[in-house]
């Protein structure tokens, strides 16, 4: 089978939305070893602790996401706190990965050549991006502060195992033929 250019823009959104729900289950399942008063600890992160930052990505995750589909997420800050509570935190991280998930395989490939705009909260400034850049933002902005999030847990001494995407459970091929 050949793909075309269209249908590997649209399978690497899809292998980015698998590491990012696998590396949030991951780190959440770390995180809740760490005590709440640690985990709330400023390590002087950019959003200063592991809450602080785990707390961003949900918020810049329903952002976008509401930029994605043109319903308005509203906030007062990049780092508004969303959830004090661990738990909650963790039930609203997957459930917002259950709806990129959902949103993410109902993308058609023209969909990815759509035009977003939105006015961004720190500058107040209008933007116009292609859906299909505005995504690899998306994803990588996750991939960056789960890194700073792996950072303060290496830190404090936690293990939270292998991060390369590339050893994700179902990403290898596996069962081809030898050549």
């Amino acid at each position: 089978m050949t793909r075309t250019v269209n249908q590997a823009r649209k399978s690497q959104f899809v292998i980015q939305n698998h590491y990012n729900q696998w590396m949030n289950q991951k780190l959440y399942a770390v995180c809740k070893e760490v005590p709440d008063k640690t985990r709330k600890k400023d390590m002087g992160a950019f959003f200063h602790s592991i809450h602080g930052t785990l707390n961003h990505l949900l918020l810049g995750d329903r952002l976008w996401m509401g930029r994605f589909t043109d319903t308005a997420f509203l906030v007062e800050s990049l780092d508004q706190e969303l959830h004090s509570d661990f738990e909650a935190l963790w039930k609203a991280r997957t459930e917002t990965d259950t709806v990129i998930d959902s949103w993410i395989d109902a993308l058609s490939e023209s969909d990815l050549d759509r035009i977003i705009t939105f006015q961004a909260v720190v500058t107040q400034q209008t933007h116009r991006f292609r859906l299909a850049d505005a995504l690899t933002h998306f994803f990588h902005h996750q991939t960056h502060h789960r890194g700073q999030i792996t950072t303060l847990l290496s830190q404090l001494g936690c293990y939270f195992g292998v991060t390369d995407m590339m050893w994700m459970p179902g990403i290898e091929i596996v069962n081809l033929p030898e050549k």
